[in-house]
C-alpha cells in the first residue's frame, strides 16, 4: 500500500509517485458510445500523436497506390507489345537442309 497522497507507479524508483494517473476509466464520453475505458482512452491518444506525426500520411499512401496502379499497368503493356513485336520471330519456322543439299525455286 502507499502513503496518502502517493499513486503506484511501476516505472517509477520506489513504484510511488506524487502525480495521479492522467486516464481514468469514464473520463470521456465518446459520441457514438464507445465505453471509455482506460485502454481505449490511451489508443486514442496514440493514433492521435501518429496523426499528428505524419498528417500527409493519408496522401502518400492514395500517391503510392496511384503509382503501384500505373506501373502495374505499364508493366502490363509493355508486355502486350514485346508479345505484339515478337511474335513473328517465335512463331516463324526455320527448316534446316542437310549439307550438300540445295534447294531449287527458292
Amino acid at each position: 500500500t502507499n502513503l496518502p497522497g502517493l499513486y503506484y507507479n511501476p516505472y517509477f524508483p520506489g513504484g510511488a509517485i506524487a502525480m495521479p494517473p492522467p486516464l481514468n476509466d469514464g473520463g470521456v464520453e465518446y459520441e457514438d458510445g464507445t465505453v471509455a475505458t482506460i485502454s481505449q482512452q490511451a489508443r486514442d491518444i496514440v493514433q492521435f500523436l501518429n496523426w499528428c506525426s505524419e498528417p500527409e500520411a493519408d496522401a502518400r499512401k492514395k500517391e503510392g497506390m496511384m503509382t503501384l496502379l500505373l506501373m502495374g499497368f505499364c508493366i502490363f503493356m509493355t508486355g502486350y507489345y514485346k508479345r505484339l513485336k515478337w511474335a513473328p520471330y517465335k512463331t516463324r519456322s526455320i527448316a534446316y537442309l542437310k549439307a550438300g543439299t540445295f534447294r531449287v525455286g527458292v
